[in-house]
């Protein structure tokens, strides 16, 4: 293992690492039956093989425009890992990993296939013995924010916490509106919910801001750009007031005393763009808010 000094201009071995360290972290791949019967490849990273129960889970989803999951190396991933979390990836259809079928499965008036897929994935990571729904957590990202934030409204006993950066929430609205800059080119996707009934209705069904409901939810962090041209602010705005809203008319009826409002934070990156921030320091104060998020949410 190297690492590069970027102000010496240094290429070194890093300090206390060895070969044996390296066999700690073991990769599962497994599948998950979906509600249809569809089998969804789950990929699992962890390090220690005890007490695999009461780890913290991060589960990450994506699955749209026939795209791979992201599961590059990144920097503050190892750095879970090392700390005893587990990273579960889930291929949910929607995405790319088992080619172009694998995409048409997903999208149009079959994206709740997408949905299905991971609930699937996430009941079936618990049911193998990795972390507990009390110990898990999803991250999502632009696209990915539709399943995530679908699983957050109809499963939210699944997950403890949820962080999203520029994430697409509000997709009824968007695909009804053709003067957005991306409308037309995304009804591929999505679909024409303004001429097509069908594809109106399947939107409406899973959309994350159309089925925000008083509800237990679990906490959440979303990241947004102030001059996102993809996923406005003014729509994420729009969509915390009521989230907000609705966790708060739960907390109001709820008769249980222990119960408490969730975490609904919105963090905005200052003139960043779409999954952008503008410097390397503000990436790592991005990076830093979503992990102590975590922590904190998660009870560690």
């Amino acid at each position: 293992m190297f690492a590069y000094s970027v102000p010496d201009k240094k290429l070194s071995v890093e300090a206390g690492y060895s070969r044996e360290e390296s066999k700690t972290c073991h990769l599962v791949r497994m599948n998950a039956k979906s509600k249809d019967g569809t089998l969804v490849p789950v990929t699992v990273f962890y390090k220690a093989e005890s007490g695999l129960r009461d780890r913290p889970l991060l589960v990450h989803v994506y699955g749209a425009y026939g795209m791979d999951l992201n599961m590059s190396f990144k920097a503050e991933k190892r750095m879970l890992v090392e700390d005893g979390w587990i990273l579960a990836y889930c291929h949910v259809r929607g995405g790319g990993e088992l080619g172009c079928n694998w995409h048409k499965q997903g999208n149009l008036e079959k994206k709740q296939n997408g949905l299905d897929d991971l609930e699937a994935c996430i009941v079936h990571v618990h049911g193998r013995g990795f972390s507990q729904p009390s110990r898990t957590a999803l991250e999502a990202a632009s696209a990915g924010g539709v399943l995530a934030g679908a699983l957050y409204n109809s499963r939210p006993w699944l997950l403890q916490a949820m962080v999203l950066e520029a994430p697409f929430l509000d997709v009824l609205t968007t695909m009804m509106d053709p003067s957005l800059p991306l409308t037309i080119e995304e009804h591929e996707e999505w679909g024409s919910p303004q001429t097509n009934v069908q594809h109106y209705r399947a939107i409406q069904a899973y959309c994350p801001y159309q089925n925000i409901t008083p509800q237990n939810y679990p906490s959440v962090l979303i990241t947004a750009y102030e001059n996102d041209q993809r996923v406005a602010l003014s729509g994420l705005l729009r969509y915390m007031k009521k989230l907000r809203t609705a966790a708060l008319c739960h907390f109001q009826r709820s008769a249980l005393p222990d119960w408490r409002m969730p975490n609904i934070l919105l963090d905005v990156q200052p003139g960043g763009s779409h999954c952008d921030s503008l410097s390397w320091e503000d990436s790592l104060k991005k990076v830093a808010t979503h992990l102590a998020f975590l922590h904190k949410e998660l009870k560690l």
